[in-house]
C-alpha cells in the first residue's frame, strides 16, 4: 500500500494557477510534427499522392480544431489540475481526447492522404483488422477500462512515461473507435447508416457501466487523489464522484449526439435519393408545372 508521503511528493507545491500554460517538451514535439505533415501532405506535397485533391477549408477547420482540441486538454491549466489535483479533471481531458478530438481529426483527413499506407499490404490487413467494428469495440472499451481500475491509474499517475503512454493508447483507440463512423477510405469502408446507430448504442455502455459504479462509490478509489491538495471546495469522494458524473453524462451526450446526426444525413440521403429518382420520371412543364410523362398506349 502506498504511504500519504510517497503520494504527496508527487503533487505540485506551487498554487494552481488557470492562466498559466505549462508546455511539456514530450508533448509539442509530436504535436508540431503532426501539424506540419498535415500541412506538407495537404499543400507542397500533394501533387506526389495519386487521385489527390484540394483539401477543401471546411476539412482543413476540422483536422485544426481537433489539434486545438488535444493542445486544450493535454497542456495549460486542464493539464495541471488533472496531473496533480482533481479526478473530475482527468475525466474531463479524457473525454476531449476520447470522444471529441478523434472525429475533428478523422473529418479532416481526406482518402487519398492515407491510401498510400493501405496499398501495402500488410499494413491494410493490420488496419482493416483494427478498425473492424468489433475490434475497435473491445479496444477501445477495453482499453478505457483497464486504466481506470485503481492499480494501473495509480500506476500511471506516478509514472509519467506509462502516464504518456497510456494518453497515446486512449487516443489511439479513439480514432479506431469512430473509423467504422467516419473513415475517409472506402477500402476500410464505414458501417451502413442502421449499424452505425446500432455500435454507437452498443459503444457507449461500457463505459456508462464503468461511470455510474465510480459515481455512486461510497468510497474513495483513486489513492492518488485522496493525497492531492484541494484547489476547489471538493471533498476526494465528491470529486471522484463528479468525475464518473462527467463520464456518464456528457459521455453519454456526446454518443447520442453522433447518433442523431448519422439518422438525419442518413433520412436527408434517403429523400435525396428518392427526389432523383422522381426526376428521372418526371419532367417539367413549359409553365413549371411538374407533369407526369404521358401514359405508354399499345398499338
Amino acid at each position: 500500500m502506498y504511504t500519504a508521503v510517497s503520494f504527496a511528493l508527487l503533487h505540485l507545491n506551487a498554487p494552481f494557477s488557470w492562466t498559466e500554460w505549462q508546455i511539456y517538451p514530450s508533448f509539442l514535439v509530436g504535436w508540431i510534427l503532426l501539424a506540419v505533415l498535415y500541412g506538407l501532405v495537404a499543400g507542397p506535397l500533394r501533387r506526389f499522392f495519386p487521385g489527390s485533391a484540394p483539401v477543401p477549408t471546411r476539412q482543413i477547420l476540422w483536422f485544426a480544431a481537433g489539434m486545438v482540441l488535444m493542445l486544450i486538454a493535454l497542456q495549460g491549466p486542464l493539464h495541471e489540475l488533472s496531473d496533480y489535483y482533481l479526478f473530475s479533471a482527468h475525466m474531463v481531458q479524457h473525454l476531449l481526447i476520447m470522444l471529441l478530438m478523434p472525429p475533428l481529426l478523422l473529418m479532416g483527413i481526406s482518402g487519398w492522404m492515407v491510401r498510400p499506407l493501405v496499398r501495402i499490404r500488410t499494413v491494410h490487413i493490420v488496419a482493416w483488422f483494427l478498425t473492424f467494428p468489433l475490434v475497435a469495440f473491445l479496444l477501445n472499451n477495453g482499453i478505457f477500462l483497464i486504466w481506470h481500475f485503481p492499480g494501473p491509474y495509480d500506476l500511471m499517475m506516478r509514472n509519467h512515461d506509462v502516464h504518456i503512454l497510456m494518453h497515446v493508447m486512449i487516443m489511439g483507440s479513439g480514432i479506431l473507435m469512430w473509423w467504422p463512423i467516419l473513415s475517409p477510405l472506402p477500402e476500410l469502408p464505414r458501417l451502413a447508416p442502421a449499424l452505425q446507430m446500432l455500435y454507437l448504442f452498443v459503444l457507449g455502455i461500457p463505459m456508462m457501466v464503468a461511470a455510474s459504479m465510480i459515481t455512486f462509490s461510497r468510497e474513495e478509489i483513486y489513492i492518488f487523489y485522496v493525497e492531492a491538495p484541494r484547489v476547489f471546495a471538493l471533498s476526494p469522494l465528491q470529486d471522484q464522484q463528479l468525475g464518473g458524473a462527467i463520464m456518464w453524462v456528457p459521455g453519454a451526450l456526446v454518443i447520442w449526439i453522433a447518433i442523431t446526426i448519422v439518422y438525419f444525413r442518413w433520412t436527408h440521403a434517403e429523400v435525396r435519393d428518392e427526389e432523383k429518382r422522381m426526376e428521372g420520371r418526371l419532367s417539367p412543364s413549359r409553365a413549371g408545372m411538374v407533369i407526369a410523362p404521358p401514359p405508354y398506349v399499345e398499338r
